[in-house]
């Protein structure tokens, strides 16, 4: 099973973006996506939905294979 974290990780290395460019596109820090990368801080929904337009992908693609909590 995967977390949010590493499901977002993948994601953004599939698409070539370092967390500095993934800030950016998502107008937060470089620290948060660290945060959100290794699961210490969930995203907001609106920040959930910024993700998925980013990446042009669904919710069911970014939260797949996710164990629940």
């Amino acid at each position: 099973m995967k977390s949010f974290g590493e499901n977002l990780r993948y994601f953004r290395k599939l698409n070539k973006i370092s967390q500095k460019e993934f800030a950016d596109r998502m107008q937060t820090t470089q620290q948060r996506v660290s945060e959100w990368e290794c699961d210490k801080v969930e995203p907001s929904l609106y920040n959930i939905i910024r993700i998925l337009r980013v990446f042009n992908i669904t919710f069911e693609e970014l939260t797949e294979e996710m164990e629940e909590k």
